[in-house]
């Protein structure tokens, strides 16, 4: 067994805290049942991090509770036990580290930024693709400028702007998943009703035409080696207009997989995720949901951190999963190790200053 402990991040600052907590208890006991050294980091709402004791026990979470555990702090290649007077009790090395963390900085480059800055592997999606990806407007901007297909969209910043749309149309929060805050709007009463609902959780929103008859198909990736490995493809259908929350994740929809796509088009939904997934250096699990319109196939969003990490998609059993994460850990050992291989320069241009050139005060530059 490698030297270390594989640590799973899950929870998080955001309103899909309880789906990251069913994420990351699975993927911690995927690990576990294994024999890896496996230590879950539970981040509260209140941004907390606790490590350890019942955390991977998804049956201590209910009604609330937050179970047995002890506060963590991070530090180069390190994870902190702490007292409950914040003093260190013991320190363990990282092996690397898996994010579960949905929504919020957790999934929008805040756990990716924290293992950069701790020199921590992660087998995950780096803080250049989660942030753009968790923000629909740039992930527009990004998808148009690789040429990919995606609905057109109207951003509003202020729930006050005046808009000229054609309805019905879809009302999505900026940065939120989940389906948390979508909704769909027939006339401008509506409207106003969910951009009001929308700006109480994000401080932007994208509108978007409302595709009637649609099909919404999800399509997964990782990379392994030289290797991107893409799933076939699936299709949710939802209980009601759109697919919901409920949905996703209290079993209101229904999924067919593989689904029942013609060949043209699934084909063409599994090359534009590889292509998008290469183009962009993508690393970690990441699902592509797509909307099909008749023959259209319109990609929707880019999920850094997908629901159960899609194991659904990629693999047939438990121990399927536990070789992908595996390769996954592999991966992002081998990265860092060529990471710290390269050259940090220190150019000594400090040296050329004089020592009261930058003091503070009346002189501030001579």
């Amino acid at each position: 067994m490698a030297d270390g402990a594989i640590v799973v991040f899950f929870g998080g600052v955001s309103g899909e805290n309880e789906i990251s907590v069913m994420t990351g208890t699975m993927t911690c006991n995927v690990l576990s049942n294994r024999g890896e050294n496996v230590l879950p980091v539970y981040i509260t709402q209140d941004g907390a991090f606790h490590a350890g004791g019942d955390l991977a026990d998804i049956k201590a979470y209910k009604n609330g509770a937050l179970p047995r555990s002890e506060s963590a702090a991070f530090s180069p290649k390190s994870v902190h036990i702490l007292s409950p007077r914040g003093r260190i009790k013991r320190t363990l090395k990282v092996r690397c580290a898996i994010n579960c963390c949905h929504g919020g900085w957790g999934e929008g480059g805040g756990i990716s930024g924290l293992c950069d800055c701790f020199d921590i592997p992660l087998a995950s999606a780096s803080s250049f693709e989660s942030a753009l990806f968790i923000n629909k407007y740039l992930t527009k901007i990004a998808l148009k400028g690789l040429g990919v297909r995606t609905l057109p969209f109207t951003l509003v910043k202020s729930a006050d702007e005046e808009l000229d749309c054609e309805f019905p149309v879809m009302v999505k929060p900026s940065t939120l998943g989940s389906s948390i805050g979508v909704v769909r709007a027939d006339d401008e009463e509506g409207l106003k009703s969910a951009l009001s609902a929308a700006f109480e959780l994000d401080s932007s929103v994208i509108i978007e035409r409302f595709v009637k008859d649609r099909r919404e198909i999800n399509c997964a990736a990782y990379r392994t080696g030289d290797e991107i490995i893409i799933s076939p493809c699936e299709e949710v259908m939802s209980g009601g207009a759109i697919l919901s929350y409920d949905d996703k994740y209290s079993g209101g929809g229904e999924r067919v997989f593989p689904a029942n796509l013609e060949k043209e088009i699934s084909g063409e939904i599994r090359k534009t995720t590889r292509y998008v997934y290469d183009a962009l250096g993508v690393n970690g699990i990441v699902r592509f949901d797509y909307i099909l319109e008749g023959d259209t196939v319109w990609l929707s969003e880019v999920n850094t951190v997908p629901g159960s990490l899609s194991y659904y998609l990629l693999s047939t059993g438990w121990n399927a999963f536990y070789d992908i994460l595996m390769s996954l850990v592999d991966d992002a050992e081998k990265r860092k190790t060529r990471e710290r291989q390269k050259l940090v320069i220190n150019t000594g241009i400090i040296n050329n200053f004089v020592s009261n050139s930058c003091k503070i005060g009346s002189d501030i530059v001579k």
